[in-house]
């Protein structure tokens, strides 16, 4: 029991540092309160987004976009696998699986 604690602990230890040292820097942040937040992290080449924002529409205006899901706030973003990418993100290096950091890395 004790190791199990011990392994959930570290496991919301390690997510935690790793939100707290990734460099927000120019990104803007947008949150919408909804039954579940509506969620935004915009760079100057794309943003990533929580399940509300259709790839689809993304497609048709040509934004880059990458879309995480099961986020409540941006710090969650951050360690979710991307689900779903834009044709623009994804001609930027944007793939499916990746992290929401490794997404806005590249859409910075």
């Amino acid at each position: 029991m004790g190791r199990v604690i011990g392994i959930a602990l570290s496991l919301f230890v390690s997510g935690n540092v790793y939100a707290e040292s990734f460099d927000w820097g120019a990104l803007k942040l947008a949150r919408i309160e909804l039954q579940l937040p509506l969620l935004t992290a915009q760079g100057e080449k794309g943003l990533l987004a929580c399940g509300y924002v259709d790839v689809n529409t993304c497609d048709k205006t040509g934004e880059a976009c990458a879309i995480v899901s099961g986020v409540r706030n941006h710090d969650d973003m951050l360690t979710q696998p991307v689900l779903a990418v834009s044709k623009a993100a994804s001609i930027l290096g944007v793939e499916v699986g990746m992290t929401g950091t490794q997404a806005l890395e590249i859409m910075r």
